[in-house]
């Protein structure tokens, strides 16, 4: 069986190559590296590898934003997202843009590995339950086109900001306002538009070009 190819797209040598070395003896190969958004939409179109293993944050550049610029010039490669930050937004906007999985820099060689080759395959990503959650909260949201739910405006601003990843202080602290009403207003927004979570909250937002 051969190898699945990765291409490595990180803004840091030093874990591009340990990431390199970390694949070393396995079923991994790994045909190219890129240090910015930019790099990794040409090594995709030239390489084409079966997987890209993509930084959520590359410097000043928002790999979350290539995704659709390296599926569009490499359709077969599946993109995996490695992250140092379990955040729900950036899952939301990695599942919109069409990523395959979404891995911790936290994981184990042996979850690395077998995300890559499993994503390669096709198959169930590791995080699936969350994913698939927020990938079927996606499709119905884009089925429904439910744009004429009557948010307030300090509400719109609430779910703009937890769109943006902000905690309920960080939302408090921006907004002048308390903590106590940062939650009132995140639960009066969630009642109104049938929503169970911050993470789905996001996913609403960034469809309906709130983010």
């Amino acid at each position: 069986m051969p190898a699945t190819s990765v291409l490595i797209a990180d803004d840091h040598e030093m874990v591009r190559k340990g990431l390199t070395s970390l694949f070393k003896d396995s079923e991994v190969r790994v045909c190219g590296e890129a240090a910015t958004d930019e790099e990794v939409v040409r090594q995709a179109k030239k390489l084409k590898p079966d997987v890209v293993l993509l930084d959520v944050r590359m410097g000043d550049c928002d790999g979350l934003n290539a995704i659709k610029r390296i599926r569009s010039a490499a359709p077969a490669a599946r993109v995996v997202m490695l992250s140092a930050f379990d955040n729900p937004t950036y899952i939301a906007r990695a599942v919109a843009a069409g990523a395959h999985d979404y891995l911790l820099k936290s994981a184990s060689r042996e979850e690395l590995i077998g995300a890559v080759v499993g994503a390669a395959a096709g198959e169930t990503p590791s995080r699936a339950g969350e994913l698939r959650r927020v990938a079927g909260q996606m499709s119905r949201r884009e089925r429904s086109k439910d744009t004429g739910v009557p948010l307030t405006p300090r509400e719109t601003q609430v779910l703009r900001l937890i769109a943006m990843g902000l905690s309920n202080q960080e939302i408090a602290d921006s907004l002048e306002i308390s903590v106590e009403t940062v939650k009132e207003h995140v639960q009066n927004l969630l009642r109104k538009l049938s929503l169970n979570d911050r993470t789905q909250a996001a996913v609403w937002a960034l469809r309906h070009g709130l983010a």
